[in-house]
């Protein structure tokens, strides 16, 4: 993977001693036992466990993803990313609350025992996870008649080692249940059974994944600086420039679930109300999803014209899989234009414009440049922008792994729900 930076007239080398000095912090922080987004990746028995279970249930042929936030950003993009052509398995993830959407995702479901349910909460009692499971359950006995002691056939979970009520009902049901270390926050936790199981279903090479992905942190933290200078340098810009946004922008459909990924790591960690020292200070760097060439018909107005508050991250793919040409015999001057060029000529030229323009009015911008996309780069990716975000929250002096602002949120939709209970009580 090649990284580089323009920022108009802000090019320039960065103080040994600060890349030094975060070169350190990094490598304390993954070290932590608390922390084990990186060192689980040499756990070799989540990923073998997960192996077990796909190998009993592997004649499913539906797979119904359901959690929330990290429990399903994560294993959406890995899918999206690298699913090849002909997985038989077909996906169906349930990730929010929707009574609508949930209903036609069930309704689904004609024949139960091509269905594996993955329900997957790290606490094990995330509302909206716990809502779709009451969901999955009742269909289960209520329509299809399937007894208490049958769903075992059909549920999976994946949560805590030891706790939440997801972890209860494993053991009054006898479910398979998978690991979510308890030193992995949810937002860290794709590349732990949460991802593994989902994609070995998609016949995904998760071994290929985790292999790249500890071999590409081994490296940013004894050797290579790009994550380091990355780091340095979006912190300069905030400092001296009041950047305050970061648009992620792979030039890759398959990608686009990415950013979705990215934006929810960036946000959760970096955005927060107090720094370590306990002061208000109400810092952080709000993510922007984008995805090229679709969005130069769409948000690219704004970054090039707009205010130069945005740093624009664009990812590149050098070499697609497919070659499409475009030669054709129709004699419109649009259609004779392109005849000489392929698909991927159209994407490389759009991407060229969209950087170029940016450089041009000078808006501070990174390009990561893939050679393909496959599990090796989709690996470097993931812990790259972990590495990142550890890195930024450092350098923000605040606390990346925490997020009190979700937290505050869950308190207060109990609250609601208890008061509705209240008054229903009353009026019965």
């Amino acid at each position: 993977m090649e990284i580089n930076f323009t920022s108009g007239d802000n090019n320039h080398s960065l103080d040994s001693n600060l890349v030094s000095t975060l070169r350190g912090h990094l490598k304390d922080t993954t070290s932590r036992d608390d922390i084990g987004f990186f060192s689980e990746l040499s756990d070799q028995a989540l990923l073998a466990q997960s192996k077990e279970v796909h190998h009993k249930f592997h004649l499913k042929k539906k797979f119904f993803h359901i959690g929330i936030g990290g429990s399903s950003l994560g294993p959406e993009m890995l899918l999206s990313a690298l699913t090849p052509n002909g997985c038989e398995t077909e996906f169906i993830f349930v990730n929010n609350i929707d009574p609508d959407e949930i209903y036609d995702q069930l309704d689904r479901v004609t024949n139960p025992t091509e269905c594996l349910f993955y329900i997957v909460s790290k606490s094990g009692g995330t509302s909206e996870t716990v809502a779709a499971a009451i969901m999955v359950i009742n269909t289960l006995k209520n329509k299809f008649n399937i007894s208490e002691g049958e769903l075992k056939d059909y549920l999976v979970l994946c949560t805590d080692p030891k706790n939440g009520d997801l972890r209860k009902l494993s053991s009054e049901l006898s479910l398979e249940t998978l690991e979510v270390p308890s030193n992995v926050g949810g937002r860290f936790s794709v590349l732990t059974p949460v991802g593994f199981l989902p994609a070995l279903f998609a016949n995904i090479n998760i071994d290929k994944i985790i292999e790249s992905a500890r071999d590409f942190g081994e490296n940013q933290l004894n050797q290579s600086n790009e994550v380091i200078h990355m780091a340095l340098q979006l912190q300069e810009l905030k400092d001296q420039k009041g950047i305050s946004q970061t648009v992620l922008m792979p030039y890759s459909s398959k990608l686009k679930n990415f950013s979705s990924w990215f934006v929810q790591l960036w946000a959760e960690s970096l955005g927060k109300k107090l720094n370590l020292q306990n002061e208000v200070v109400h810092t952080g760097f709000t993510p922007i999803q984008s995805y090229g060439a679709t969005d130069q018909h769409s948000q690219m107005q704004l970054f090039v014209e707009g205010p130069t508050d945005k740093a624009i991250i664009l990812i590149s793919i050098k070499n697609f899989k497919n070659k499409i040409e475009l030669n054709n015999e129709i004699p419109l001057t649009s259609f004779k234009s392109l005849s000489n060029f392929s698909l991927n000529d159209l994407m490389q030229a759009e991407f060229f414009g969209a950087k170029q323009t940016l450089i041009d009015q000078k808006k501070p911008l990174f390009h990561l440049e893939l050679e393909s996309l496959n599990e090796k780069s989709l690996g470097e990716l993931i812990m790259f922008f972990e590495l990142l975000t550890v890195a930024q929250g450092h350098l923000l002096k605040i606390d990346p792994f925490n997020q009190p602002g979700v937290e505050s949120g869950k308190i207060y939709t109990k609250k609601w729900l208890n008061n509705q209970m209240q008054e229903k009580k009353i009026h019965n």
